[in-house]
């Protein structure tokens, strides 16, 4: 009786040792609480209470916008504005073709209708979405591509691959053509009940793809779900032109040069626009996707499964390189006044005001009185940092005066938040920034060594669809 009583007790005080290193308990909790304060921690603490951190942090040294010149800019007229939309994608890639139209054919302005290649977008994705569902109708509810699919059925984030492939298909159209609307601008609402609707629909198309009463052939059932789908495209088409508007089949379009002269007027359908002024250009096979994931070898290439914007479209397929590899491509690419698609991680050190991405813009670890030290690799690893925004690469500051290597000070972006926001519509960024958190770049193939574009020819390795690395920009 006493053997046991003592066993049950040592369980006990070992029980209680566990909770003590595995919980906060009174004692832990009487540890944290009789640290001394500092003297400045209740002078930071009264300023939190009333102020952003971000402005307590702040460098003053950081406040002025400093040297604004570039060696290397690639002209660029007039600055767009997503607003409360997710399409930093679609902006950029417009952008990087009306940079393109307007320094070839000297055109006084273009902008390009976002609005017309979204709807086609949505529509486009739906249909991806929906045909996801009935390739996977034989799964279990519980299958990892299954969940993904209905935890994604639409998105107004996207790809340069999604550009690719929308422009090639439906062409484009300038923006009094098919201009904005409130839904276009303000994409939450019908995003969230698109995605009720295709939840609903999935559902059901899984439901019709598993009945087995009356019995029938695989063909036959195939047939019936994509009648089935179709129907339910055209239901999700009317909700598109009630938010959208009804893209033109065709319209008209005067030319001017820069000097506001009248070149001509024509008529133009979407595709026969982009065949004009773009030469039908084939953006996925005339440009290379690089990125640099610190996660994954260098030297290879990837193929992210189902991340494509249409079913008959291109999986993102990019190759990986170190990120000092990556600058004399993008170097060369703007002295020749040729805009790139560019990602990152936007909203690290960014100040608004001035239009800056900057390491030392904060100081977030003096301000808390801790450190932050891990690097991109680290943060990347542990969700800390990934790409989220798409801009386009327009400028970059280079010391002509360096001999041994490449040597860049600064880049600037042109920006879709609207003129009044950054620098002129523009965010600068220290090249420092640049190799902590740039991700992707696109970039033409002329611009990109051969050895380089050897690299592509690899079977690309498979990364699942749910790679957090590769979520849409917005």
């Amino acid at each position: 009786m006493f053997a046991r009583t003592l066993f049950i007790s040592a369980l006990s005080l070992l029980s209680a040792t566990a909770v003590a290193q595995t919980a906060i308990t009174p004692e832990v909790l009487s540890k944290l609480q009789a640290q001394k304060p500092k003297e400045s921690d209740k002078a930071i603490r009264n300023a939190m209470a009333y102020t952003s951190i971000s402005v307590l942090a702040s460098d003053v040294s950081a406040l002025q916008l400093g040297d604004t010149h570039f060696t290397y800019r690639v002209p660029n007229k007039g600055i767009t504005n997503q607003l409360s939309s997710g399409r930093c994608w679609l902006f950029t890639g417009m952008n990087v073709l009306r940079s393109k139209a307007i320094n070839r054919f000297n055109i006084k302005e273009l902008e390009l209708s976002q609005v017309y290649l979204f709807f086609f977008d949505q529509l486009e994705k739906s249909n991806l979405f929906l045909q996801g569902i009935i390739d996977t109708r034989k799964s279990p509810d519980d299958d990892r591509m299954v969940d993904w699919l209905f935890q994604n059925p639409l998105s107004d984030g996207g790809t340069f691959c999604g550009v690719a492939d929308l422009v090639q298909k439906y062409g484009v159209c300038p923006k009094e053509a098919m201009p904005e609307t409130y839904s276009s601008n303000n994409t939450s609402q019908i995003d969230m009940l698109l995605k009720w609707k295709l939840r609903e629909m999935g559902l059901e198309l899984r439901t019709m793809g598993r009945q087995s009463k009356p019995k029938v052939s695989d063909k036959v059932m195939a047939e019936n779900l994509q009648r089935r789908k179709v129907e339910m495209l055209a239901e999700i088409y009317h909700i598109l032109t009630l938010a959208y508007g009804v893209p033109p089949t065709e319209f008209s379009y005067t030319l001017r040069d820069s000097k506001d002269k009248v070149l001509n007027t024509k008529t133009y359908t979407p595709q026969s626009f982009y065949q004009e002024f773009w030469q039908d250009e084939d953006l996925y096979e005339s440009n290379i996707m690089v990125m640099n994931d610190p996660l994954r070898e260098y030297y290879k290439t990837y193929r992210i499964d189902f991340d494509r914007h249409t079913y008959d479209g291109h999986d993102w397929v990019y190759l990986n390189l170190p990120v000092d590899e990556i600058k004399p491509m993008a170097v060369a690419s703007i002295k020749d006044s040729t805009a790139m698609y560019f990602s990152c991680d936007v909203a690290k050190f960014l100040n608004r005001k001035n239009g800056t991405l900057d390491l030392n813009n904060y100081d977030y670890a003096a301000l808390l009185g801790t450190t932050f030290n891990m690097d991109k690799r680290q943060r990347v690893l542990t969700h800390a940092s990934g790409s989220s925004h798409a801009m386009t690469l327009v400028a970059a500051d280079v010391d002509t005066t360096a001999t041994d290597a490449l040597k860049v000070r600064k880049w600037m972006v042109e920006n879709s938040w609207g003129e009044s926001n950054g620098y002129k519509g523009h965010l600068i960024m220290t090249d420092e920034w640049f190799d902590n958190y740039m991700f992707r770049l696109v970039i033409n193939k002329r611009y990109v060594e051969q050895k380089y574009l050897d690299m592509l020819q690899q079977k690309p390795i498979l990364l699942p669809a749910w790679d957090p690395m590769f979520l849409g920009e917005e």
